[in-house]
């Protein structure tokens, strides 16, 4: 079993192009370095949606592990986005060599159209752990897909080997409220980590941490906003949320959480991390009014 500590900040950084396209690692180390010199920062994940990982070549994908790997002194976890469970150990297998020290699981995403078979999930977790020896985190999805994991089955995989948190993005306060207090119970090891983007607040008095993309932008009030939460101090959690709001709504209020990510680029730039904000298709540029919202809610909330 992994003893990875998660309990703070986990962001998911976004991946640097180059103005030609080409993945932009002298951009990523410049972020990663950016990120983990933030006390409170516990590891870096990257390969998820924030990431762009689907969109990246296998090669790719091991370069970006290894490049930060080298370039940061916190752990590196790697997104497993792999659709077949024999892909996705495949996967695993290159993350772990790159140096990863432990893997987000993404479900297989044809369930998101068309449901799971009850013990499926289960055996992608097993078969990770078992063929690939990598520690591994639950990925709770939204409730409003077909692959988000009932109650068993999230008891079940918490339960496997090898499994030592879980990202939990329900995104159904009512889940939310019902279901954590169980897993808190069933496995008072299990390190919860929300993923609530956009719905923060509700959940920060019930986890050890955040693995979030908006990590990768606002790492220093995340922070704040983890330790009012440990506290237990709801006006200054508030606060911090308030003080946000209109980074929330400019970056994650869009019509897709997709474009989320291009803001967050544009964000990092205006905020002089990134040299640019270059995304690769099937993504597309945010338009000029978009990005100067996002500069504008930035200065609100005294980041830039």
């Amino acid at each position: 079993m992994s003893t990875l500590d998660l309990r703070g900040l986990n962001p998911a950084p976004v991946t640097p192009f180059t103005v030609d396209g080409d993945v932009d690692h002298a951009a990523m180390a410049g972020l990663g370095k950016w990120l983990a010199s933030h006390d409170g920062v516990k590891s870096l994940v990257v390969l998820g949606h924030a990431g762009e990982g689907t969109f990246l070549t296998a090669d790719e994908q091991v370069a970006v592990i290894e490049k930060l790997v080298e370039a940061v002194d916190v752990p590196i976890i790697a997104g497993i986005t792999g659709e077949g469970t024999k892909v996705a150990v495949e996967e695993a297998r290159r993350a772990v060599a790159a140096g990863a020290t432990a893997g987000l699981v993404y479900p297989s995403h044809g369930w998101l159209r068309f449901g799971y078979q009850d013990g499926a999930p289960q055996d992608r977790y097993r078969a990770l752990y078992e063929e690939a020896g990598l520690p591994l985190i639950l990925f709770q999805y939204p409730d409003n897909t077909k692959a988000t994991y009932n109650l068993d089955t999230q008891l079940e995989i918490a339960a496997q080997p090898g499994v030592f948190a879980t990202k939990n993005g329900v995104r159904n306060m009512r889940r939310w409220d019902t279901e954590i207090p169980v897993l808190r119970a069933e496995h008072p090891d299990l390190q919860i980590l929300s993923c609530h983007d956009e719905y923060l607040l509700h959940t920060m008095f019930d986890v050890d941490g955040l693995l979030v993309g908006y990590g990768g932008l606002a790492p220093e009030p995340l922070l704040e906003l983890i330790a009012a939460g440990k506290a237990r101090d709801y006006a200054a959690a508030r606060a911090v949320h308030d003080r946000l709001l209109p980074v929330t709504k400019a970056v994650y209020h869009r019509g897709s959480h997709m474009e989320g990510t291009v803001a967050l680029k544009l964000g990092l730039k205006a905020r002089g991390v990134l040299p640019n904000a270059t995304v690769r298709s099937p993504l597309i540029d945010l338009t000029p009014e978009a990005e100067a919202e996002i500069v504008q809610a930035l200065k609100a909330a005294e980041l830039v």
